[in-house]
């Protein structure tokens, strides 16, 4: 019997359209002998649609013709409920009255950006208890933030460069504070970033406090949270992606993305060549680096991966300091561009099989949950003397406390 998978992807993101790309160039990775692919394209107002003109890219061109060609479709909220069900639009959708359009076995979302690779999503998947592919929500939460992540890593005592964060409320607040905190303890030039977006999204340098103000307020319209960093100047980026768990995983060899500004831009990564998503961005694999250089590096993902607790396939972004020689950690994406697929067919491993990977390390983490234990089959209203004291704290009739 074959697998079905729901390949998710879209969103409400400013990523949307790189999701499209990677999640078609995943689709068609998938081998047909083993898997039927349920597309579920999130259009950017978060409504499902599932149907075969998603898997033509050339649809997207007019949206309104494609959502008219395509069948609205949710999942309940219900754990181990795995279908997806048709919408019918004269009946409660959070019944089992609506007709099933799918039953699924594995969820593999392939959602880039805000609402989708941040947390969101798994947190829906783990509450239903579908077997997914990638992140959980901490890992996935932790590895989105950048602020958060750069804490996990350094008490870690993995290398990331100095930075500042705030709140855009706090820059309305306190602007003056934070700005010397930021001059004193970084200096210029520096790197203004919203803390939760991929992509080159949001991302300004900033050489001086005017343009800090600028850059700042640009990226505030992205997020309320924000980094500034402390900009290495003679730096060579150099990514590396890693397969696995937090307990088994290999890492791929490394890729120096080729950049024309300070660092890799939007454009860059997408709008370039006759290829789309990630695989498109002008790149040296594997890097032109030492092999004793390479090596560090592939050890400082497998790290940053096991210290966040990964799964699935995800991409390292690092900075080296051509002047010191020093190696920092700049950022992870747990949903990487074109799910890093050119790093492993370098590496031997072709893109059917890491989809086959990808799948194979969902089922397995379902079977570990599986084996946990989340509650008990005591119930402790049916105790009559566990709630006495509960009753004298005027629970008893329960309306009075519950208004």
């Amino acid at each position: 019997m074959k697998t079905n998978v729901a390949v998710f992807f879209g969103g409400r993101s400013v990523e949307h359209e790189i999701s499209v790309i990677s999640a078609i160039q995943a689709i068609n990775a998938f081998d047909s002998e083993k898997y039927n692919v349920i597309p579920v394209y999130i259009t950017k107002q978060g409504k499902w649609v599932s149907g075969p003109e998603l898997l033509n890219i050339s649809n997207y061109r007019d949206m309104k013709a494609l959502e008219q060609n395509v069948e609205e479709v949710y999942m309940r909220p219900l754990f181990g409920d795995y279908n997806l069900y048709k919408v019918n639009p004269g009946g409660n959708i959070f019944t089992k009255k609506n007709p099933v359009f799918s039953e699924l076995h594995v969820a593999f979302p392939v959602l880039h950006g805000s609402h989708g690779e941040d947390g969101m999503f798994q947190g829906l998947l783990e509450t239903i208890g579908i077997p997914f592919v990638g992140c959980d929500t901490l890992s996935s939460a932790n590895g989105m933030d950048k602020i958060t992540m750069k804490m996990i890593l350094r008490e870690s005592g993995i290398p990331v460069v100095d930075f500042e964060w705030f709140t855009d409320r706090e820059w309305i607040t306190r602007k003056e504070e934070i700005i010397s905190a930021i001059e004193k303890n970084l200096g210029y030039p520096v790197i203004v970033k919203p803390a939760n977006l991929g992509s080159s999204i949001g991302i300004n340098k900033a050489a001086d406090r005017t343009e800090l103000i600028s850059t700042v307020e640009t990226a505030s319209k992205f997020s309320s949270r924000l980094i500034v960093e402390s900009m290495v100047c003679d730096m060579m980026e150099i990514n590396c992606s890693v397969l696995g768990d937090a307990d088994v995983h290999e890492s791929s060899v490394c890729e120096e993305p080729i950049k024309k500004k300070d660092f890799l831009t939007y454009d860059e990564k997408y709008g370039s060549g006759s290829k789309s998503g990630m695989q498109a961005s002008e790149k040296k694999i594997p890097a032109d680096i030492p092999a004793e250089t390479s090596e560090k590096i592939r050890k400082l993902a497998g790290d940053t991966f096991r210290v966040l607790s990964c799964n699935g396939v995800a991409r390292i972004d690092f900075m080296i300091d051509r002047d010191s020689g020093e190696i920092y950690v700049n950022e992870i994406n747990t949903i990487p561009g074109s799910l890093s697929f050119y790093l492993w067919e370098e590496t031997g491993i072709t893109f059917t099989q890491l989809i086959d990977k990808l799948i194979s390390l969902a089922l397995k983490r379902k079977r570990d949950i599986d084996r946990k234990t989340f509650s008990y089959d005591t119930n402790i209203f049916a105790m009559g003397a566990g709630l006495k004291g509960s009753i004298k704290n005027g629970l008893k009739g329960g309306s009075k406390s519950l208004r």
